[in-house]
């Protein structure tokens, strides 16, 4: 069963963390749990609310089948997408579904509910799993580490090993906070080549997000650890303004003057500033600003970012630093939301090896809203430049991850558990992992984009086969009321519906489409080792003299449209035949890549 954590919140205290760390290590994070408390105290902060209802008996699984996109085991109703979703699960996902579908199905008898499905009625027997260069992520080279591998082919539940009928977790686990007790992880590159978030269309991802909740939970029954909740009822912020606004309403408000943008254009400029004249500052984030200047410059800023007529050469560096960092913390909901914040705590405090909980950690980031992930991913690369100019501004990761966690982990609305009282250090080593492996974290793993695939090959399907029933019933309709005074004639052979078999390509060719080149279109002979930038070469050669002047410094990539994808920007190093094999109804376009 989920687990909800909406107690009642005890006072935070500083005590509570400090078996875990050295009282030396904790001092960053404390001295940052102060400077908040603060400048809350003071009033440069506005309150926002975040108000918590608890969960009825059975309510935390209904919620769970309609995040993952099964409503329908709710409601009753055929629906195409769930009969899609639920029939590309691998063993694990099934059963991880089935176990939160017979929690909520028992509970509604207990309350003498109608049962609306019976769960024989969904699933059956399903044992079916998701079946060079590589992308290397982890330690500065030259320092001594630990490498290890990761593979995206399985899915991380059915991957996992039979682990031992009992396990110890350490109740306060002592985490080293050199850089090299980490190890260094390399993942390698399959024959599709890897996806980054980005290079998915956004039906694509939502469909993502419902398998990467599937796949969590039944990640964590694998590990036997219970995936703990939050249950948020509703967030009450600003509507307007710069900081306290949630973020969807920010980017709404920003994409009236810069459409398309995906990260706050306030969040953009503070750290545009930091990037230009931050990153060397000595103690840079952890040694705070003036309380009263930044109240100031929150202030100023909140009456004249949109006019363009704040002065940013008036701001200091530190200053700078507390007002990203208060921007962050101001967020009414936060950054890694208020759902799954058990969630991050119990991957560290009940997995002891960096692997998995590395694993557990790139599903929770597949689960986050669009607007968290970006935000969260512009953050994340400017804490990487900041632990990489440690020699002059004397900020490690640990130093890092220190300062910045109190500020995403401990959020306004509602005080700090006992759970979170006890996990400063356990925040802060979450937040290492995010910085250290962020690389990792933004690629999509491949099994969750092959159970995509075949989630809309079975939507298709199911749309085919209708409309073929829809199209036989016209049929006959029309010839019963024309065959009474027509001669019988011998049935003619119906025409062949595949467009490759009707069209003049053969098999194995592919014409690709390049809009912005002066030679539109080109059909190119696959082989097993053309790969897409072999592709996009020979239409630069092909087209080095006669490219329009837009086209010119954007980076171009080559597009799989269609099919069953929505829209997929392939790696470079990505061979095309496995690709075109995956997906023969798909049209290939070069375009440049999404920013």
């Amino acid at each position: 069963m989920l687990s909800n954590e909406s107690a009642p919140p005890p006072a935070f205290s500083r005590s509570n963390s400090q078996a875990s760390m050295d009282s030396t290590s904790m001092e960053d994070f404390w001295c940052e749990v102060e400077s908040i408390k603060e400048s809350s105290e003071d009033g440069s902060e506005e309150a926002t609310l975040l108000e918590f209802k608890p969960a009825d008996e059975g309510e935390l699984e209904a919620e769970w089948l309609q995040d993952v996109g099964l409503s329908t085991l709710i409601s009753g109703a055929e629906e195409e997408d769930g009969q899609a979703l639920l029939s590309t699960l691998t063993r694990t996902q099934a059963a991880a579904v089935q176990k939160r579908y017979n929690t909520y199905t028992q509970t509604l008898r207990k309350k003498n509910k109608h049962t609306v499905r019976d769960v024989r009625d969904i699933f059956g027997t399903n044992d079916s799993a998701v079946t060079n260069s590589c992308l290397d992520c982890g330690l500065d080279k030259g320092s001594p580490s630990v490498t290890e591998e990761i593979s995206y082919e399985v899915s991380f539940s059915e991957s996992i090993t039979v682990l031992p009928k009992t396990q110890e977790w350490p109740k306060n686990q002592r985490f080293k906070k050199e850089d090299s007790a980490l190890p260094k992880f390399i993942v390698r590159k399959s024959r599709f080549g890897l996806t980054e978030v980005g290079d998915l269309s956004a039906e694509d991802m939502k469909k993502i997000r419902y398998l990467s909740l599937i796949e969590l939970t039944a990640f964590y029954d694998a590990l036997g650890v219970e995936l703990k909740r939050n249950r948020a009822e509703r967030v009450r912020g600003r509507e307007n303004g710069l900081f306290g606004v949630p973020l969807t309403i920010l980017l709404e408000n920003d994409q009236r003057k810069v459409p398309g943008i995906k990260v706050p254009l306030i969040f953009q400029k503070l750290l545009l500033k930091l990037e230009e004249t931050g990153l060397e500052t000595e103690g840079i984030l952890r040694v705070p600003g003036s309380a009263s200047r930044v109240k100031n410059l929150h202030q100023e800023l909140e009456a004249k970012f949109y006019e363009d007529t704040f002065d940013w050469d008036q701001v200091r560096n530190n200053d700078a630093a507390g007002l990203l960092k208060m921007f962050v913390r101001e967020l009414p909901s936060p950054l890694f939301t208020v759902e799954y914040l058990p969630a991050f705590i119990t991957l560290v405090e009940k997995i002891s090896k960096i692997k998995l909980q590395l694993q557990a950690l790139h599903l929770l980031i597949m689960l986050l809203p669009e607007a968290n992930r970006d935000t969260a991913k512009a953050f994340l690369q400017f804490l990487k430049k900041v632990v990489a100019n440690e020699g002059k501004n004397k900020m490690n990761l640990w130093n890092v991850s220190m300062i910045v966690a109190p500020n995403l982990f401990i959020y306004k609305g509602k005080r700090a558990n006992q759970q979170e009282m006890q996990a400063a250090a356990t925040t802060a080593h979450i937040v290492r992992l995010l910085i250290r492996y962020q690389d990792i974290l933004w690629t999509v793993p491949s099994f969750l984009i092959s159970q995509v695939r075949k989630m809309n090959e079975a939507a298709m399907n199911n749309s085919k086969r209708q409309l073929m029933f829809d199209k036989g019933v016209r049929k006959l309709l029309r010839r019963k009321t024309m065959e009474r005074d027509r001669p019988e004639r011998p049935e003619s052979k119906p025409p062949n519906t595949d467009s490759r078999e009707n069209s003049d390509i053969p098999e194995g060719v592919i014409r690709v489409y390049a809009p912005l080149h002066s030679k539109v279109s080109m059909a190119i002979q696959l082989n097993s080792q053309t790969k897409a930038k072999d592709i996009l070469a020979r239409f630069h050669c092909e087209n080095s003299r006669g490219s329009s002047q837009n086209m010119r410094g954007q980076i171009q990539s080559l597009h799989e449209i269609g099919g069953n994808i929505g829209q997929h920007c392939l790696d470079p190093d990505a061979y095309m035949l496995d690709v075109y094999h995956a997906n023969p109804q798909a049209e290939w376009v070069i375009k440049p890549k999404a920013t």
